[in-house]
Order: C-alpha cells, then sequence, then structure tokens
C-alpha cells in the first residue's frame, strides 16, 4: 500500500489544570527529517516522539508541534522554587553590597526567571501522559490521512499505467507500416531518377534504414516496465525510491524511441506518452 508523504494530524486533549493539542505535518524529502516543538515542561517527551516517528516512518520532512494552554477554571497549582528564590535575593543584595547602590527587588521579575515557578509535579506527570496520548491520536490520523493520499495516487498511477500500455500496443501496430513506407519512399525515388541501381546495394540501404528506425527493444522494456510498476505497487513497503528510478527507465525508453521517429503519428503518440509520464513522476515525489 502506498502511503503519501505530505499528510496532516491534529488532536487535542483537555484536562482539570488545561489543554494540550498536538500537530503533525509533512512534506516530500530524500529522506526522514523530525523537526519537534514542544515546551519546556514537555521537553523529556521529545526522545519517545521521535523514536515513534522513526518507527512508523522512513521518508518526508515531518514537523511535530505540541502546545499546552491553562485551564479556565484555575485548578492549575504553582510549585514555586524556593530555593533558587532565595538565592536570586542573596546575589541581589550581594551586588548592593559590592556596589555601594540601592538595589530594589522586584519580586515579579523574580517570579519570571526560568526555573522559579513552575507547575506541581503531579500535574506536570498529568500534563506529560495527555500530551503523549495527544501525540498518539494525532499521529493516528496523520497516519491515516497518509493512507488515503497513497490510495488516491495509486489509483492515478494505475490509470496512468493502462493509458501507456494502451499506447506501446499502439506503437506495435504503427511501426511495420511506417517501416514501409519509408522502404517505399526510397524506391520511389530511385525510379524518379530513372537510374540503373545495384539492387543488392539497395536491400543493404533498406536494411540499415529498418535497422535505425527498429524500435522494438525499447517497446519490449518499455512493457516490462509497466508490469513491474504494477508489481511494486502492490508491496507492503516503501516503494517510492524505486517508483522514481522506474520512472527515469520510463523516461529514458521514450526518448530513445523519439529519436527514432519518423513520422507525426508516432511523434504525436511519444508526446502523449511523456505527458503521461510526467504526471506520473510529479505523483511519485510524494510517495513514501
Amino acid at each position: 500500500m502506498l502511503h503519501s508523504m505530505t499528510a496532516f494530524g491534529r488532536s487535542t486533549r483537555t484536562m482539570e489544570a488545561g489543554e494540550v493539542s498536538c500537530e503533525i505535518r509533512s512534506v516530500n524529502h530524500r529522506y526522514l527529517d523530525i523537526g519537534v516543538r514542544l515546551p519546556d515542561s514537555l521537553r523529556a517527551a521529545e526522545t519517545g516522539i521521535r523514536e515513534e516517528l522513526s518507527r512508523v516512518l522512513s521518508r518526508g520532512k515531518v514537523d511535530v508541534l505540541l502546545k499546552t494552554s491553562d485551564g479556565q477554571s484555575g485548578a492549575t497549582v504553582l510549585d514555586v522554587n524556593e530555593a533558587l528564590l532565595r538565592q536570586l535575593a542573596q546575589a541581589a543584595g550581594g551586588v548592593e553590597t559590592m556596589t555601594g547602590a540601592q538595589c530594589v527587588v522586584d519580586s515579579v521579575r523574580l517570579l519570571q526567571w526560568p526555573g522559579v515557578v513552575g507547575v506541581s509535579a503531579e500535574q506536570q506527570g498529568e500534563m506529560a501522559l495527555h500530551a503523549r496520548q495527544a501525540f498518539d491520536d494525532a499521529l493516528a490520523d496523520f497516519i491515516a490521512t497518509r493512507r488515503r493520499e497513497g490510495r488516491m495516487m495509486e489509483d492515478m498511477l494505475l490509470q496512468r499505467n493502462e493509458q501507456l500500455r494502451t499506447l506501446l500496443g499502439s506503437l506495435r501496430v504503427r511501426r511495420p507500416q511506417v517501416v514501409q513506407r519509408q522502404r517505399d519512399k526510397m524506391q520511389a525515388r530511385l525510379l524518379e531518377l530513372s537510374v540503373d541501381h545495384d539492387e543488392s546495394r539497395l536491400e543493404q540501404e533498406l536494411v540499415h534504414a529498418a535497422q535505425r528506425l527498429d524500435i522494438d527493444e525499447e517497446l519490449d522494456r518499455l512493457s516490462a516496465h509497466v508490469i513491474e510498476l504494477e508489481h511494486v505497487l502492490k508491496r507492503d513497503e516503501p516503494v517510492g525510491r524505486r517508483l522514481d528510478f522506474l520512472m527515469q527507465e520510463f523516461n529514458r525508453e521514450c526518448n530513445t524511441i523519439g529519436s527514432k521517429s519518423a513520422d507525426s503519428q508516432t511523434t504525436a503518440m511519444v508526446v502523449d506518452m511523456k505527458v503521461l509520464m510526467e504526471q506520473m513522476r510529479e505523483q511519485i515525489q510524494n510517495i513514501e
């Protein structure tokens, strides 16, 4: 099953002390690049979040945002670090002694010092638990979105692949007519010149011309690639890189066929094939 690298998931958990929300979003990337933004009170959860994402994802640039907000009931219990507060007050007094300048200690600024005020250990543990649950719910939503988009991309790839198969069949039917027309054109030009010619030499030139126009090998390889793409889509593993490489092979064979084209109809079919391949390539860039 295909998974899209472009997805979004969100979840919110509400508790008495406040609310925790988690958002996970991702875009395509060659490798797995994880970015985590969360408040200092939940910093300990970062390792677990990264490990879980690394377990379920293989490619993509993934951004995780965890936010907390205080509850409306005022149930939050503040925990004041009295030891740190006492050290700050002593330090302020020491500065006053050293400089001789009057030092007015602003209690509000002291409370704003990092680490002085925090939620109680009990509420902090509850917040961490709800944060992990919010992340798990957001991750489930995120993965479900990746699967839905992956199914849509798979349907599109199969449709375009079937159209490629139809065009390949048309090229196989058309090619002998092109070669025969080139042969008739060369013979008609010789007749117009009304000169004697070496039949064996003419046959050699016709053989060389037919070889230059021969695209059987390219058609065979493209047909094999069409079958391989269907097999790859059935794999239960990340296949984005394999599909990307396969599309490079598609394009290489198509370019060779275009260079050997000797009529406008073949050229038009080659253009149609390249349009289909480009549509497929754009979608494959978002497949994990």
